[in-house]
């Protein structure tokens, strides 16, 4: 996370990208994928422990949730304290009243839950733009990765970071959170807050 202290925000309310060539590959189902190159033997069996308990068929998890990717909670993991959870399977407008306090300076990773159902999900993306006093002071981008469907929850945690640390970087922080894939889906779109402080409490 950046340091509020230092203006090095590049015009992030411009939301400026590198323009990329890259164009994601076209969506396929599981079968399209299981019926190419079926006559290799080793790539078949080599898809088929890609795709685990998919191969035989869609996995779904909730019928009454058309979604491909359901996520379930974002927890901030900090070494040797218990884990921060958002609870993100329900109502997550409520989600802003909740505040978590960071000690400043420590080094946290934050992990996203979620249920990959229906199909294969390609390229995941989470982004976070975070807010002080409604200026942007920080914006990252994490690449999370394709994954197959399965009934099991499957997780994706961020390398480290070091909170932000001085008289300056204390203060409350709202942070708007966005799970979506290359062919822009938005599976799902949250605030949260959370207040530097100079200790836990």
């Amino acid at each position: 996370m950046a340091d509020p202290a230092i203006d090095h925000v590049d015009s992030l309310d411009e939301e400026l990208e590198v323009v990329s060539n890259y164009k994601p590959p076209p969506e396929k189902t599981i079968e399209q994928i299981l019926e190419t190159d079926k006559e290799d033997e080793s790539l078949r069996k080599y898809k088929e422990t890609l795709l685990g308990e998919a191969k035989a068929g869609s996995v779904i998890v909730d019928t009454n949730d058309p979604r491909k990717v359901i996520v379930k909670m974002l927890a901030l993991c900090v070494a040797d304290r218990p884990d921060m959870e958002l609870d993100l399977s329900g109502d997550v407008s409520k989600l802003k009243k909740q505040t978590f306090v960071i000690k400043e300076g420590v080094s946290y990773k934050i992990r996203i839950d979620f249920i990959v159902q229906r199909e294969i999900v390609h390229g995941l993306k989470y982004v976070q733009k975070t807010y002080r006093l409604g200026v942007p002071v920080d914006k990252m981008t994490h690449m999370v990765g394709s994954y197959p469907p399965k009934t099991e929850i499957q997780s994706y945690t961020t390398p480290a970071e070091d909170a932000p640390a001085g008289v300056v970087a204390r203060g409350s922080y709202t942070v708007h959170s966005l799970f979506t894939d290359d062919d822009e889906n938005e599976h799902l779109k949250w605030e949260w807050t959370f207040d530097i402080k100079k200790d836990w409490k």
